[in-house]
């Protein structure tokens, strides 16, 4: 059995009787350097630092012995907990949590943990932690992992919002320091490397279906009223990945992935602008896009998608039945089409293989004189299949 005991910044003082019993009756430990220099003179097992990297030390823990381990507060809540019960079973490892350092940021906060977003940045990059909304726990990587969050807030628009820098808490060196992501930006000011941040992020600017002007584009950007039509047509799922083909500004890709938790997209498109543009939207959004760049041939090498969007390219010979084929049983597929040669093609998809096929037309109220005349957008021929 492996055993994994919790263990927070007041070591020993802080664990439960069952706790440190298991500590107690151990005779190797398995920890950082930090987490084993929290234990005391009543534990007499010998002690050994986790090498790096770390995944092939966890993958040769051998669960027919005990082994006992120390990590930080909660092992399951972004820990080694998950990691080893996705190794060796739920079986064969027993979790004893203490409080995590997300329950304590929140007690200091006076924030309910229902309310909160938890958010990693230990091995995620910075960006992924900007949010247009809401509140949340940010993890931090290290003492400079609060200066580079504040930065990227505040070069996307979101330097007003509030950070609280929280120090070992738990500890005798507990410290908060609070400011706005622009005063943390440009004063960055160290912090021990045991440090998580709440963050309040202001504007609020939380909606459903952002307007296109919220996205850095060159005109070629499916549209807000046929961008939300195209999202349903593709009904993400928790943790689905969206290939966004001919991605132009990434926009369908940003919304696929702020869906729901754990979505991820990766975009291909072959103009340099606008995949730049495409990594500027999802660093300003904090999602998880892998930007490629022309399909079908960068299709090579990248992880499967559950759905496919396909935006541009239609035309290219081939394109179409290429997309089919990278699709597992069960995946969606939606083409958008404004060209009557495009359009033609999917006509001819829908008459060989089904699906659903749409026109979508959208009108605009503008001036007409003294008066208010309708101006429409070009139509959008849309069709949707599932494999």
């Amino acid at each position: 059995m492996i055993v994994v005991v919790g263990i927070g910044a007041d070591g020993m003082a802080g664990l439960s009787e069952t706790s440190r019993a298991e500590l107690r009756r151990a005779t190797v430990i398995y920890g950082s350097t930090r987490q084993l220099a929290l234990l005391d003179d009543t534990v007499p097992a010998s002690r050994r630092e986790w090498p790096s990297p770390l995944l092939p030390a966890l993958q040769e823990l051998p669960p027919g012995d005990d082994v006992h381990i120390v990590a930080s507060g909660d092992p399951l809540l972004h820990g080694i907990g998950g990691t080893l019960i996705r190794l060796h079973g739920p079986g064969n490892v027993r979790v004893l949590p203490h409080v995590s350092s997300v329950a304590l940021a929140c007690a200091r906060m006076g924030w309910n943990l229902h309310d909160t977003e938890v958010i990693s940045l230990v091995t995620a990059p910075a960006h992924t932690a900007v949010r247009r909304g809401g509140q949340a726990i940010v993890l931090s990587k290290s003492g400079s992992t609060p200066g580079e969050l504040a930065a990227l807030l505040d070069a996307h628009g979101r330097g007003d919002s509030e950070l609280s820098v929280l120090e070992n808490l738990g500890g005798p060196t507990e410290r908060r320091r609070d400011g706005a992501a622009r005063q943390w930006a440009r004063v960055p000011q160290d912090a021990d490397d045991l440090n998580v941040i709440a963050v309040r992020y202001l504007p609020d600017e939380r909606v459903s279906s952002y307007p296109d002007d919220a996205f850095a584009h060159d005109g070629q950007i499916t549209k807000h009223g046929v961008r939300a039509v195209t999202l349903a047509a593709l009904a993400p799922r928790p943790g689905e990945r969206l290939w966004d083909v001919g991605a132009g500004s990434g926009s369908v890709g940003v919304q696929w992935c702020l869906s729901w938790r754990g979505c991820s997209a990766v975009a291909f498109e072959r103009d340099e602008g606008r995949r730049r543009n495409i990594g500027s939207n999802a660093a300003a959004f904090g999602v998880s896009i892998d930007v490629r760049g022309e399909a079908p041939k960068a299709f090579d090498g990248a992880e499967a998608p559950s759905a496919i969007f396909v935006g541009g390219g239609l035309t290219q010979p081939g394109l179409l039945d290429v997309c089919l084929d990278k699709l597992a049983k069960g995946g969606r597929l939606v083409a958008n089409a404004v060209t009557a040669e495009s359009e033609s093609i999917l006509a001819q998809s829908y008459s060989r293989l089904g699906g659903q096929l749409r026109r979508i037309q959208h009108y605009q109220g503008e001036p007409l004189g003294g008066f208010t005349g309708w101006r429409p957008q070009m139509p959008v021929t849309q069709w949707a299949v599932t494999r």
